[in-house]
């Protein structure tokens, strides 16, 4: 039986609205990957993660604990539970993500800020002053909640001097790009995907990637911010040899996101179709944006699928498997 989203969603616009980000995280948890980095505070060009690499393995939780509840009595209390958030966080208790997954995702958002560092990209960053876009409350419809942490977001990038954001996700650059101009009067802060960035760099691989990459494109990227070519060249700089599955490019398949804590059958269903297809062309698989990279990974070990799904980030930075 469906969750009953209203609740869900609900939870998900208070925490934003109250605490900054539909899953809220301590510091250490949003700023820990860049220790040792000593990147600038600020600066006219900044990395944004907004938060979505840090906010997977809390998303991956969620998931997995409604996925018990679409069928459990427990799913009629989930309007009580959006009352007691209000007052206190349950997230603290309901996405509480497992220590190894966040690791890994810490160490891909490693991987990018070194990917721009060795290509001599100039950057500083946010830190703890960083807050997620609101992405997924914009794409449920809660615009008035929306619209004000639009103008909390820009207050920050004005404080600190930013005129240029580089995206390590599709939903954080679709978001700068597209939406808050719409939301945000004068919003002019130029907003890159870290793939754009390093492709117009020149980037090379630090080490060869080497054999058949089957490619899965973000429908986000692909759709709406045009972010083709560039994976493709950079994957082929390392010198992996591009696969293309079905339904790739502009007919990319959806990879069951970023439905997860809504509908987590569906979501499971679509991403088991997807990695079928990428399965079907032989060759570990490169994604382009941490859901799908929970997605299809969940998908493929749940199939027990001969593939490994892999971020891009790791093939360009020659990295071993996670």
């Amino acid at each position: 039986m469906a969750l009953p989203t209203g609740p869900i969603i609900g939870i998900m616009v208070d925490n934003l609205r109250l605490r900054g980000s539909v899953i809220p995280l301590s510091k250490g948890k949003m700023t820990g990957w860049a220790d040792g980095l000593d990147l600038p505070r600020g600066g006219e060009t900044v990395l944004y993660t907004g938060l979505m690499y840090q906010l997977m393995p809390s998303i991956a939780a969620l998931a997995d604990r409604m996925g018990r509840f679409e069928n459990s009595p427990i799913r009629h209390l989930m309007g009580l539970g959006r009352l007691a958030n209000k007052v206190v966080n349950l997230s603290f208790f309901l996405a509480r993500g497992r220590p190894e997954i966040r690791s890994a995702y810490d160490a891909r958002l490693r991987m990018i800020a070194e990917l721009l560092l060795d290509a001599e990209v100039k950057l500083g960053y946010l830190y703890d002053e960083e807050l997620y876009t609101g992405a997924l409350v914009y794409d449920n419809g809660v615009m008035d909640v929306f619209a004000r942490h639009t103008r909390r977001v820009h207050d920050v990038l004005q404080r600190r001097g930013v005129r240029h954001v580089i995206t390590v996700d599709p939903h954080t650059l679709n978001m700068f790009r597209d939406v808050y101009p719409q939301f945000v009067n004068g919003f002019d802060i130029k907003a890159e995907s870290y793939l754009e960035v390093l492709a117009r760099c020149g980037s090379k691989a630090k080490a060869v990637a080497g054999g058949k990459v089957v490619i899965h494109d973000s429908c986000v990227y692909a759709r709406y911010e045009g972010v083709l070519e560039q994976p493709r060249t950079l994957l082929e700089g390392a010198g992996a040899r591009v696969c293309e599955p079905d339904y790739s490019g502009k007919l990319t398949l959806c990879c069951g996101g970023p439905i997860e804590s809504l509908f987590p059958s569906r979501s499971r269903e679509v991403a088991r179709e997807r990695v079928g297809q990428l399965a079907e062309r032989g060759g570990d698989v490169a994604v382009m944006c941490p859901i799908c990279l929970f997605n299809l990974t969940e998908a493929a070990e749940a199939a027990g699928a001969d593939i490994q799904v892999r971020d891009i980030c790791e093939y360009l930075a020659g990295a071993r498997p996670l």
